[in-house]
């Protein structure tokens, strides 16, 4: 990534899951309704883990990818699944609102998220469409993360250098795909190797000021 100062950044970009949101549960409901309807076994602890990591296409074919029939019936379910009655399980960062109308003035907000057909009904049942100026998912894009396609969709945007944004991640593969797409990176939580980490999205914009003042 270009060295640049933190001072210069015009876009902050959020991934969904485990930033914006803790969906953790919405997200084990629904995979394991996939699997109930499958006559399959519910997800069992790294399958938890993954689901909260990969897109639909991606953890479906981690599970199956040797059972080609069950993965063909898996994708057709999923799809066919109305997610809305799992986005009472989707709990929003505290103070959301807030801090994105916080975030605003200062910045070009966007979301980047491995989230496919359900991402035009979080942006509505938590309307978000006011405050985040673009939100990309899986079938914006060629490939989903940890490829940079999200990100470098989110810049052109823009209009801007990728080294004048920030991605706000919690896992391997955000910081992967910001890596490569060039922007900075901030994670949210313990994930080591990242350029700054937070405990909370919400402690983001005291921390961009003492970042951005060094």
């Amino acid at each position: 990534m270009t060295a640049v100062s933190p001072a210069r950044l015009r876009a902050i970009i959020f991934d969904c899951d485990g930033v914006l949101f803790d969906s953790w549960r919405a997200n084990v409901a629904f995979y394991n309704a996939v699997l109930t309807a499958l006559g399959q076994p519910a997800l069992d602890a790294e399958g938890e883990r993954l689901a909260h990591m990969l897109s639909s296409p991606q953890l479906l074919e981690a599970l199956f990818r040797d059972r080609p029939a069950l993965l063909e019936r898996a994708r057709a379910i999923a799809l066919a699944i109305d997610y809305t009655p799992f986005l009472q399980w989707m709990e929003p960062a505290p103070g959301l609102h807030d801090l994105l109308a916080v975030l605003k003035p200062r910045y070009r907000l966007a979301m980047a998220t491995n989230r496919g057909m359900t991402l035009a009904g979080v942006m509505k049942h938590f309307r978000l469409t006011p405050l985040l100026e673009l939100a990309v998912g899986i079938y914006d894009v060629p490939r989903p993360k940890p490829f940079p396609d999200m990100l470098q969709k989110c810049v052109r945007h823009f209009g801007i250098a990728p080294h004048e944004a920030a991605y706000v991640g919690d896992s391997p593969s955000d910081l992967e795909a910001a890596r490569a797409a060039g922007t900075h990176f901030i994670a949210v939580g313990d994930l080591p190797n990242a350029e700054l980490r937070i405990r909370h999205v919400g402690d983001l914009p005291s921390v961009l000021d003492l970042w951005s003042s060094t």
